[in-house]
């Protein structure tokens, strides 16, 4: 734990290091929250289409940060996590020329009682 998902806009796909923001997020989890390094694991998932209020201004670009770890860890760790990623997010991606660039971080508590991990190698 944790389990870390990037959901990012389309447009943004091949203008960023997805391995190194991974790596590096990752790495901030380990700082901030006091994960385990094997237990952090980062997933991409491109987003086809993003419409921002009324308007859909065409150029608009979102990478959204989904956190789930145990319950645990402090208010401030948890906005430590969230101000970190938002800093890697501002130094790996970059808005497209005259488009905006929308970046969020959200961190949740994940239920210890239910969740269920594996892993099986071939």
């Amino acid at each position: 734990m944790p389990q870390i998902s990037v959901e990012y806009s389309s447009s943004l796909a091949g203008t960023f290091d997805r391995r190194g923001l991974g790596l590096a997020i990752n790495r901030l989890a380990e700082q901030t929250i006091d994960a385990k390094p094997e237990a952090c694991k980062t997933v991409f998932r491109q987003v086809e289409a993003l419409v921002v209020g009324t308007s859909g201004r065409a150029g608009d670009a979102q990478v959204f940060v989904d956190f789930q770890i145990f319950p645990g860890r402090s208010p401030e760790a948890k906005a430590a996590l969230s101000e970190g990623v938002l800093g890697l997010l501002a130094r790996f991606v970059r808005p497209e020329r005259g488009g905006r660039l929308f970046t969020a971080v959200n961190v949740v508590d994940i239920d210890r009682d239910s969740y269920r991990s594996t892993s099986v190698e071939g």
